[in-house]
């Protein structure tokens, strides 16, 4: 209890003397601040795209591209294909209408907005039943294109990203001209990236003869899948795989995410060690200011274990201020901030939002406090050890 009562005693009194150190301690402060504000924010982009492929599809959803594909782009199949993938038992059927979308997926250069910088944007041709088997579609504006013209409607997010997706606007696309007619959302998943339009329409545009690249299906219930792969590996007429859209847009988001994730901790590791030297210096200031109180505290009985304490306490508090207005500034500032990038598995535009989560935002004061432990160990522990004859010389 002694002990513990030397420890409040000393943490209070330098706590109250903290304004005497302002501008020093406001340094510390600033530095953390700055450290996890960049450390949460390149991370909520890491969060923020995986979120958005980990959305899109649901237990019932499938998708089936040619066998060795790894990803729409470089699967193909034929026509008759795609037919009997649609015949497949486990596939569901609304109002008669069997729940399965053969779908032609092409890359169109268009600029970003604001920019005159070409980017991969995906255009995805489609069948009548793709909008009832993604649950979330919706039109926000205009309205949907009408099949056997050439009419586009827009993601939200790709409507945002790049220029001239506009309503009423006309592009040249292939050897087809367009019309923008709608802009949709999906429940903020992938596919807001993306322009869609009548796959068969699409096919000419681009002289696709009558490929497609995959087919997207709702099948009747989850446990419908195991059945419906069986009976696609067992047609010998088809060379295909099925995985679940979740699954399959899970893993399109893996590579991203590592290069992102570590490109984070990189640049957060390379700042943190300026602040925590930042913090070194500060404590050490505090240390060297406060010589005469150590000293007398020692002379008065009071232990090194009190003021190694008191020292930390003081570091990681000023770093806990600072990981906490860092985390909040990147709430504040990113979260929910509209964004394009590039995937590297599909070679095409992906638009998103940054995501400060409140677990990213833990993170990041966690680092803090870190940083603050780190700058304040070896002044702490200085502290502790200077003798009390050199400290009470200075009074």
């Amino acid at each position: 209890m002694r002990w513990l009562s030397q420890v409040v005693a000393i943490t209070s009194f330098n706590l109250k003397n903290l304004r005497e150190r302002l501008g020093s301690s406001t340094v510390t402060v600033v530095g953390v601040t700055g450290v996890v504000l960049v450390f949460v924010a390149l991370m909520s982009i890491a969060v923020g795209f995986r979120d958005t492929l980990s959305a899109t599809g649901d237990p019932e959803s499938v998708l089936v591209m040619r066998a060795g594909a790894t990803s729409e782009m470089l699967s193909g199949l034929g026509g008759d294909t795609v037919r009997m993938i649609a015949d497949a038992p486990g596939i569901a059927t609304v109002d008669g209408v069997k729940q399965a979308s053969s779908e032609l997926f092409v890359i169109v250069d268009l600029p970003r907005t604001g920019s005159d910088a070409a980017s991969n944007v995906p255009l995805r041709g489609v069948e009548p039943a793709a909008f009832s088997l993604r649950s979330g579609f919706r039109i926000t504006s205009g309205r949907n294109f009408t099949f056997g013209k050439g009419e586009l409607i827009i993601g939200r997010g790709a409507a945002a990203a790049f220029s001239g997706l506009t309503l009423g606007n006309r592009l040249t696309l292939g050897e087809a001209e367009w019309t923008v007619v709608g802009i949709f959302e999906t429940g903020g998943t992938v596919e807001e990236s993306e322009i869609w339009c009548d796959a068969r329409v699409l096919q000419p545009a681009y002289n696709r003869g009558n490929s497609f690249q995959s087919v997207h299906a709702r099948l009747s219930s989850p446990e419908a899948f195991d059945g419906f792969v069986e009976a696609l590996d067992k047609d010998p007429r088809v060379n295909v795989k099925a995985v679940r859209e979740a699954e399959y847009y899970a893993d399109q988001s893996r590579v991203m995410t590592q290069v992102i994730s570590t490109l984070g901790v990189a640049i957060g590791l390379l700042m943190g060690f300026g602040a925590t030297f930042g913090a070194l210096n500060t404590m050490y200031m505090a240390v060297a200011a406060r010589t005469r109180e150590i000293g007398t505290l020692r002379a008065l009985g009071f232990s090194a274990g009190p003021v190694i304490v008191s020292v930390l306490v003081e570091s990681v508090l000023l770093a806990f201020f600072g990981g906490a207005l860092g985390a909040g500034l990147a709430f504040v500032l990113f979260n929910g901030f509209q964004a394009a990038t590039l995937n590297f598995q599909t070679f095409s535009q992906v638009a998103f939002a940054f995501a400060v989560s409140p677990l990213l935002m833990l993170l990041g004061i966690g680092y803090a406090l870190i940083m603050g432990m780190a700058g304040g160990i070896l002044p702490a522990i200085r502290a502790a050890r200077l003798p009390v004859t050199t400290a009470l010389r200075s009074l």
